[in-house]
């Protein structure tokens, strides 16, 4: 009993800890147009799942803030939404970058002491 409680924290802290990092990790796959479904699977070859449901309000929520442009193609069977990166997006991607590194840093320096 005592180990799930553990094993459940665990989870929970690791969600949070994945939580901070899903943003940086979408702006970094959108240099080109994704459409959703090719986002999820894309992020999931590299390593970072993302369930849908959490993606498509991201998605939303980045373009609000004008760091995401769409267009819909509607040339192919089913239309899709892509998503890529706004001139913006890419300047705000740039400085998220950097302090990513930094931080990398900091934590390196924190986590070898």
């Amino acid at each position: 009993m005592e180990e799930n409680k553990q094993d459940d924290l665990f989870d929970s802290l690791l969600l949070e800890l994945r939580r901070g990092t899903i943003i940086l990790s979408v702006l970094s796959q959108l240099k080109l147009p994704q459409y959703g479904y090719s986002l999820v699977v894309l992020l999931e070859e590299k390593g970072i799942p993302v369930e849908a449901g959490t993606l498509y309000p991201l998605l939303r929520r980045l373009e609000k803030q004008n760091l995401l442009e769409s267009n819909w193609d509607v040339d192919a069977a089913k239309p899709r939404k892509y998503y890529q990166l706004s001139d913006y997006g890419r300047q705000i991607y740039d400085k998220l970058c950097g302090q990513w590194f930094e931080m990398v840093k900091k934590m390196d320096n924190l986590l070898m002491d």
